[in-house]
């Protein structure tokens, strides 16, 4: 039988370095880091040319109890030829740090050599001992009423960056997917939300680990999402894959008990096995509505995103749709100058008239607060036949999915067949290519977003929409438009005297960046278990 042999796990993700020293004769370099805990080295890929690179590369080392806790971080310089030139080195006394919780640092090289950041966390400890072990944890009610009293309406102005706190509890996983010889697994379980990364210990030789344990997150944004993922543990390899879910903060429901289905690595397929959680978010509402018009952090891991002609078909229908809705939209216009419809074009008449007559500035939000409502009780009335055509979403999906990796198979074979020459003209075809599937997304994503806030699929945006749109009523009525111009251009420009590291934003963006797209809707989406037997078995392409 295997055994956990190591203490903790040190997950580490290289963001970036500033200020490096030009080691070339450009007056640049070619840096890369090394990173070494014990007997453990790794090292990170080159950035070409900069003194400022960002690698955003993640790593994991191992502790053990009888070797040192200090981290050593060296940088060097790539060369061809010749021996790499050494430019900087900086240490990271481990014990020093407080375990499962995620760190930013950044570091200062010897000698002023520049500096190095990156995200360091201390997790995956074993044994009945730790802090994190569920058999060990005892709900301290005088612990809770002072996270209650925290995160209460009464202190919504203090720290306004701390919104809430998230306690997972990970009980569980069954029927994984068998990854090693003999039909087992050595599975483990990492969470992610945005930048902070905790891990259970690793369960060897099992598809039914038994974790029992309990982590903790400071919850920066309500509208985050916390993705729990598998892996099987091969000690001379990267960890295999083994399924994920995606859980938004706010659907999460206190002290519920269940068993989640996981998906592929996209989000899109049913794969095997489920895992047990019961998670608790506690937070403030001030706070939280506060921070969504507010500039998003940036998750600094992120899936590369390649071309994929699937892809761009797919987002090139979600951009003819939204098209096709503004056509319509102006097709209806039309019809009612043109007099297709006498009654139509009578009541459009009407209130044309009486609108422009009687026209004052806020009256603007109060029509959108009308679209809001009318949404509003269609969304209760329809509710649901939109679960059927989500689950027929998932289906297409499903088959887009299975019909882009018989597509790479087909190209991979042919690539292999053509010159050197013709594969670079035809990456640089893919580049175009991928800028054009990304710039489609965007603009699909941006118009799905605002139909999604109208149409009241996050709640809590909408009705923040609506009370934000209320307050911009009531000001119009009784302000006048320029005091308010004059107010909001004397806060932008007084921005960057009062707060020199404030970052240029746009609060309606970044209102709309909390909004999920379709596409974000789908990987967000439960499996439930009749949808599961729907989408796991794989459907035959016939020539």
């Amino acid at each position: 039988m295997k055994a956990q042999i190591w203490s903790s796990v040190v997950s580490l993700v290289l963001i970036e370095g500033k200020g490096l020293l030009p080691m070339d004769d450009n007056g640049l370099s070619d840096p890369y880091c090394k990173f070494r805990l014990g007997n453990e080295k790794y090292k990170s890929k080159v950035a070409a040319k900069t003194l400022n690179p960002r690698w955003l590369e993640q790593f994991d080392l191992h502790m053990y109890d009888d070797q040192t806790s200090v981290l050593e971080i060296s940088v060097w310089d790539k060369d061809v030829g010749s021996k790499d030139d050494f430019m900087g080195r900086c240490q990271v006394d481990l014990s020093e740090l407080k375990r499962e919780e995620t760190h930013h640092i950044e570091k200062e090289l010897e000698d002023g050599a520049g500096s190095v950041s990156f995200l360091l966390t201390i997790t995956g400890s074993a044994g009945n001992e730790t802090i994190t072990d569920l058999a060990n944890y005892m709900p301290d009610p005088r612990e809770r009423l002072e996270v209650q009293r925290r995160f209460s309406l009464l202190r919504s102005l203090r720290n306004l960056n701390d919104v809430g706190l998230l306690q997972v509890k990970v009980i569980k996983a069954t029927g994984l997917l068998a990854a090693d010889f003999g039909g087992k697994s050595d599975p483990f379980c990492v969470l992610e939300l945005t930048n902070a990364r905790l891990q259970t210990q690793t369960i060897y030789k099992t598809l039914n680990p038994e974790w029992g344990k309990v982590f903790t997150f400071q919850v920066k944004d309500i509208h985050s999402i916390l993705e729990v993922s598998c892996y099987d543990e091969d000690r001379n390899k990267s960890a295999e894959f083994l399924g994920k879910v995606a859980i938004p903060l706010l659907r999460i429901k206190n002290g519920e008990r269940k068993a989640f289905f996981l998906k592929d690595k996209k989000l899109r397929r049913r794969t095997k096995g489920s895992i047990v959680l019961e998670m608790e978010v506690i937070y403030n509402s001030i706070k939280a509505s506060w921070r969504t018009f507010n500039p998003k952090e940036v998750k600094y891991l992120q899936m590369e995103q390649k071309f994929k002609r699937q892809v761009l078909v797919r987002n090139l229908q979600r951009v003819s749709r939204l098209v096709m809705a503004v056509v319509n939209t102006g097709r209806f216009v039309k019809s009612c100058f043109e007099w297709e419809s006498k009654t139509r074009s009578i009541t459009a008449f009407i209130m044309y008239v009486l609108m422009v007559w009687n026209f004052e500035l806020y009256m603007l939000p109060l029509v959108l607060l009308s679209i809001f409502f009318k949404y509003y009780i269609v969304r209760s009335v329809m509710e649901g036949r939109t679960d059927q055509q989500e689950v027929r979403t998932d289906e297409e999906a499903e088959e887009e999915e299975q019909d882009e990796d018989e597509d790479d198979e087909e190209r991979g074979k042919v690539r292999r067949e053509k010159s050197k020459s013709f594969k670079e003209k035809l990456q640089a075809i893919q580049d175009v290519c991928q800028t054009v599937q990304n710039g489609l997304d965007e603009v699909a994503s941006l118009g799905e977003s605002v139909k999604n806030a109208f149409n009241w699929t996050v709640p809590f945006l909408s009705w923040l929409a609506v009370i934000t749109l209320a307050i911009a009523t009531v000001v119009l009525y009784f302000i006048p438009l320029r005091y308010l111009v004059l107010v909001w251009g004397i806060n932008k420009f007084t921005k960057k005297l009062r707060n020199p590291n404030a970052i240029p934003n746009n609060e309606l963006l970044d209102f709309l960046s909390r909004v999920p797209s379709d596409e974000e809707l789908i990987e967000y989406k439960e499996l439930k278990s009749e949808e599961t037997q729907q989408l796991s078995p794989k459907k035959k392409k016939t020539s």
